[in-house]
């Protein structure tokens, strides 16, 4: 019965996180093509976006989208993209695990 009783609590606390776990983003591919599809940045002037805040995440890429941060590429990347886009790109990248070092 304390078998049953603690499997069925690690199953209680892992079930949360399983179901959360955001569905990889339709937009990613511009932005992996310099973040890295998990976060991981490929080229080195970019930054790593694994286990960012959402909430962090999702205000710069507004910024940029809107030019309250002036920089032209991440402009032209996030420009077409719409509030639940980015929001969409702000859970996957703050739910990826960071990593040591770069790719």
């Amino acid at each position: 019965m304390r078998t049953v009783l603690i499997a069925a609590c690690c199953l209680a606390v892992a079930l949360p996180a399983l179901a959360s776990a955001p569905v990889k983003p339709a937009r990613l591919g511009l932005c992996a093509a310099c973040h890295g599809e998990t976060g991981m940045a490929q080229i080195p002037a970019a930054p790593h976006l694994a286990g960012q805040k959402a909430d962090y995440l999702l205000e710069a890429m507004k910024q940029y989208r809107d030019g309250r941060r002036n920089v032209p590429l991440m402009r032209a990347a996030v420009g077409p993209m719409s509030d639940a886009d980015l929001a969409e790109l702000a859970r996957w990248y703050s739910a990826q695990s960071p990593q040591q070092g770069r790719p």
